[in-house]
């Protein structure tokens, strides 16, 4: 069997996040014998569009020579013919509900290893669903959330719970995330439609879940936590804040359960004897708990605003007339948050994220049903802006990992990313380009008195 052409193949490169992650692997492009990328080529089905991509990506350098090649996700034989020329193909083509589909088929079909950037629960549930076994058995790894849905979740989730050391142990953790930017917060049309038609097709997602086996769940110490208020406002980040309806929270728990199932992880193609330990004795010291996710800002105004824009989407994706509204008009419904033509540069420049983690847990592991919760950890994970540059760096270096760890990495499978890579370097590789985690407090909550 002849070796693949390319290390990796990013699909749908000219797209708005795509032109981003094209930028990020030129960074890392290196024709040495030691280096972990040594080529790869972009795919779209203009290649005139392509070449204004790389053009972009480059600037101010000449582009260099990378290889453009056309290819059509209605095109089945196209697809295939991608994954046969690569090790890796990166998918940049959502919504993935329309689009994602016909890709992982082909890779699983050829045993290309696959990564997206999707953060649509219903779409990463449907491909474990009808490929996880396949995919085992072709040595095919599918990874979809590796962007910014779901990576700094996983990681930030592990890294809070890694701080319970000893016999303490969290009961639950709770992110907060903030988006921050010196001008107005503006993501692309197509996260907008990626959301709307999540919202639309919330009874599919219900009715998949209900159509599958039950799967193990981690023993938490102490009790579920309480539902809370629909508007908090957190003392440790300064934050008003209400549930996010994203990926997240689904991506973690999915980990949870693989973890639940597999108490050492997943283990590796041809791990060597010291890789194995340092495998086990990286899951042995995660502590399970109860996740949730939030967006917050520091005005309650904003807040209120988040609110409506969701009760919005929420009654006019009930009908495909209102679906039409939303899809026609998202700068009108989203309050401006969203355009078709995308933020700008600076818009995107300018822009930040960080995720707070706040975990509420016991100073030792014996949490009945009635202790109070006398713990608390709280972590941070902060970086560029989310959408486009923080995702396109953690897409490039899971990209990256799973070119020069593969041997540690499972045979296959459609897993999460914290399951995958949370044993490896991903997070040192993050923190070498931008994204930071901090450790920003530690302390015991004063108990009641009797």
């Amino acid at each position: 069997m002849e070796a693949p052409l390319y290390d990796f193949i990013i699909l749908a490169a000219s797209g708005f996040t795509g032109k981003y992650v094209v930028r990020q692997a030129l960074k890392f492009l290196n024709p040495s014998p030691s280096s972990p990328l040594k080529s790869f080529a972009l795919a779209g089905r203009n290649p005139t569009k392509l070449s204004e991509t790389l053009k972009w990506a480059a600037h101010p350098n000449s582009p260099p020579s990378i290889p453009l090649l056309t290819a059509d996700i209605s095109d089945p034989q196209s697809i295939h013919r991608l994954c046969t020329q690569t090790k890796l193909i990166l998918n940049c083509a959502g919504p993935f509900r329309r689009y994602g589909e016909p890709v992982v088929a082909a890779c699983v079909e050829t045993g290309c290893d696959y990564l997206d950037i999707c953060g649509e629960p219903e779409f990463i549930e449907k491909m474990e669903a009808n490929y996880h076994e396949r995919a085992v058995e072709n040595g095919c790894l599918v990874i979809s959330a590796c962007g910014f849905d779901s990576v700094p979740a996983e990681l930030g989730f592990i890294f809070n719970s890694k701080q319970w050391v000893g016999e303490s142990a969290p009961n639950r953790i709770e992110a907060y995330l903030s988006l921050e930017s010196k001008n107005k917060i503006v993501a692309n049309f197509g996260t907008f439609e990626s959301a709307v038609l999540g919202v639309a097709n919330a009874d599919r997602l219900v009715q998949l879940r209900r159509s599958r086996s039950r799967r193990s769940r981690p023993t938490i110490p102490g009790c579920p936590p309480p539902k809370g208020p629909t508007v908090e406002h957190n003392k440790e980040t300064s934050l008003w804040a209400v549930r996010l309806p994203s990926a997240d929270s689904t991506v973690v728990r999915r980990t949870l359960s693989s973890l639940a199932e597999n108490p050492h992880g997943l283990p590796g193609v041809n791990e060597r004897v010291e890789e194995i330990e340092q495998r086990t004795t990286f899951w042995s010291s995660m502590k399970p708990a109860h996740f949730g996710v939030k967006i917050g800002h520091k005005s309650l105004i904003c807040i209120l605003q988040m609110i409506v824009v969701g009760i919005i989407i929420g009654l006019l994706s009930r009908s495909s007339f209102g679906t039409w509204l939303l899809l026609t008009f998202p700068s009108i419904f989203s309050l401006g948050w969203f355009r078709k033509n995308g933020p700008s540069e600076d818009e995107v420049d300018s822009a930040s994220f960080k995720m707070w983690f706040v975990g509420h847990g016991f100073s030792n592991n014996n949490g009945g049903g009635s202790r109070e919760l006398d713990m608390k950890i709280v972590t941070r994970v902060m970086g560029p802006e989310s959408g486009y540059v923080a995702t396109s760096i953690i897409l490039v270096q899971c990209a990256l990992v799973v070119l020069s760890k593969r041997e540690i990495l499972p045979k296959g499978g459609v897993l999460t990313p914290g399951i995958v890579f949370g044993p490896t370097d991903l997070q040192k590789r993050l923190e070498e380009n931008e994204i930071c985690f901090d450790v920003i407090s530690k302390h015991a909550l004063l108990q009641k008195l009797l």
